[in-house]
């Protein structure tokens, strides 16, 4: 079977280099181009000592591990030691992520009871059969991409759930309990009275909750044109603000001023001094992790409840 040393170097140094770049994305870290294609190319050294009288050594993990140290030192360098070994550590974990999703598309594809798959292995290994080539270069550029997008949700979940926090709303002697979302975009104002307003959505609660309110999440714009009648103890309550969305011109919704807003974040409780709440029917969060956006203007007057 033939080898073609050069091949599988370059491929190596590709992709070592490609995983070295994932590892900077998924831990956030400023590098330059050259200390990563010249780690990337320290790795790929690994492949030249199997062809010389090193090669007993090339495949022990002690070895490896060496170089893998290397290459995190030559691309990061080295700061502190929770640093290093949180990048070395990540290294790793990429590694495994994305060779494991190829190895897994092979054998989803080409698994057999007699075990036919090792003879990819061997193939591999030597580069000699054309069709693992094909496989190899173009499986790997997928499956990183697939890792880079896992870890991305990864991200994106951990900030949200940083950001969310517990909420108890009180209206018409009654109290309701929601998942937040604290969310800097959101912006609104009462004009008149300057309370931050948040949005509430009652989808999923819609039948436990008074008459009036149903009526506002449902149709506000009936409300506002007095096509639906509310009763004045909820008339009192209510505020008509001007809300602009993307895409359509300035509209009005109805906000409500609860009894008392208690927000619990971090094991602490505290009442919302001044706040409004907004209900509407639509469904905040796809997977319904929150029911509310926050806004963060509530979160920095603190009133300490009992």
């Amino acid at each position: 079977m033939a080898v073609y040393l050069d091949i599988i170097w370059l491929l190596n140094f590709l992709f070592d280099s490609l995983l070295l770049y994932l590892t900077a994305l998924v831990l956030k870290r400023d590098f330059r181009y050259w200390r990563l294609f010249t780690g990337g190319l320290i790795g790929s050294f690994i492949i030249l000592l199997s062809i010389t009288p090193l090669n007993a050594y090339s495949g022990h993990p002690f070895v490896k591990l060496m170089f893998s140290v290397i290459m995190i030192l030559t691309v990061f360098g080295y700061k502190r030691f929770k640093y290093f070994i949180s990048g070395l550590m990540t290294f790793y974990l990429t590694t495994f992520l994305v060779g494991g999703s190829l190895m897994g598309i092979h054998y989803f594809i080409q698994f057999d009871m007699n075990l036919s798959s090792s003879v990819f292995l061997a193939n591999v290994k030597g580069f000699g059969d054309p069709i693992s080539w094909l496989f190899v270069v173009l499986g790997f550029p997928i499956a990183w991409h697939f890792s880079k997008r896992n870890f991305d949700q990864i991200d994106v979940a951990k900030i949200q759930y940083n950001q969310l926090i517990r909420l108890e709303i009180k209206l018409g002697g009654k109290s309701y309990l929601f998942n937040g979302l604290v969310d800097s975009g959101n912006q609104l104002y009462d004009p008149i009275s300057k309370m931050p307003v948040m949005f509430v959505s009652i989808s999923k609660i819609v039948e436990e909750l008074p008459e009036e309110i149903r009526k506002i999440a449902i149709d506000a714009e009936q409300v506002i044109m007095g096509n639906q009648s509310i009763a004045l103890e909820w008339e009192s309550r209510m505020r008509i603000i001007p809300y602009k969305v993307m895409g359509k011109e300035h509209q009005l919704i109805i906000a409500l001023k609860p009894e008392e807003i208690i927000i619990n974040q971090d094991g602490e409780a505290f009442m919302v001094e001044k706040g409004l709440v907004s209900f509407t029917m639509q469904q905040l969060s796809s997977d319904d992790t929150f029911q509310c956006i926050v806004h963060p203007k509530m979160l920095t007057r603190k009133v300490e409840t009992a």
